[in-house]
């Protein structure tokens, strides 16, 4: 499918095609304009336009098609797929227009009281040649990829993102991101952190059952109450799954995993700040 006719499809379908709404589509292309040549010199002209290029990219994030079968749609080689995918997604992050705030951000606040909940997501990767014990998750059951995100509990949005292996716990992957909280800053966590209360006094963590023991009624209330508190990251964990790049199994080199989550929460950000609607 090519831009002529992508732009025939109503909104909702653009957005379950490729992932992202036409806003976005529109502000992608502005920020990669002025890096595109239509015509290089020296070199034959591309056989495919700016507006292609990004659809090409999205579409291999978006159903994660290996770069065969994308070329074979579109009428290109394997390798044109893959420079065109590393080329988007590099002029992208070089913008830093669809940057995420950062952990700075974390320390200085927000000028209110924030809400923060943290929560780690998995993706499965192919079973690594070596160091593979690094890679286990003992609770996926497999080798994965942990992603750590941080949302602003009122806007739904990214706040930064921190990447480990498989095997490291959730609470020590928080400790190694170096991420500290304005004190003003009340934090939601699962049982995955239980130690953070020394590293940030102003957080909630649900309460564990005692060994042998039952929760109190009131404990189990405060318990469900924080969990609908903190169902919010769930819905955007979703919401950054929808591109199978991170749902399905990971098969690319490890080292552009990172790069390739920022971008995709970025542009989440982005459409929240959009006041999305579709999808």
């Amino acid at each position: 499918m090519n831009y002529i006719i992508a732009q025939t499809l109503p909104a909702a379908h653009f957005k379950r095609r490729f992932g992202i709404e036409t806003n976005t589509f529109k502000a992608i292309v502005k920020v990669l304009k002025p890096e595109w040549r239509a015509t290089p010199t020296p070199g034959a002209k591309p056989k495919l336009g700016l507006e292609d290029r990004i659809l090409v990219a999205f579409e291999y994030w978006r159903e994660y098609r290996t770069y065969f079968h994308i070329a074979t749609s579109w009428g290109i080689s394997e390798s044109t797929v893959c420079r065109i995918v590393h080329w988007v997604e590099e002029t992208l992050i070089r913008s830093r227009r669809f940057r995420l705030p950062g952990k700075r951000q974390l320390v200085r606040g927000f000028g209110i009281p924030t809400v923060a909940i943290v929560d780690v997501t998995e993706t499965r990767i192919e079973r690594p040649k070596r160091h593979q014990r690094a890679f286990y998750s003992g609770k996926q059951k497999g080798h994965t990829l942990k992603c750590q995100l941080i949302i602003d509990a009122l806007t739904g949005q990214i706040i930064c993102t921190f990447f480990g292996k498989g095997r490291r716990h959730d609470f020590k992957l928080f400790k190694a991101s170096g991420i500290h909280f304005h004190p003003q800053t009340e934090s939601l966590q699962d049982k995955g952190y239980q130690g953070i209360q020394k590293l940030h006094l102003y957080c909630r963590l649900p309460h564990k059952k005692p060994k042998g023991g039952q929760l109190t009624p009131e404990q189990k209330a405060f318990n469900r109450q924080l969990a609908r508190q903190r169902v919010g990251i769930e819905h955007v964990n979703r919401r950054l799954k929808i591109f199978r790049i991170l749902s399905g199994r990971y098969r690319n080199r490890r080292h552009r995993f990172g790069l390739r989550c920022n971008l995709i929460a970025g542009l989440y950000n982005f459409e929240r700040s959009q006041g999305s609607s579709v999808g």
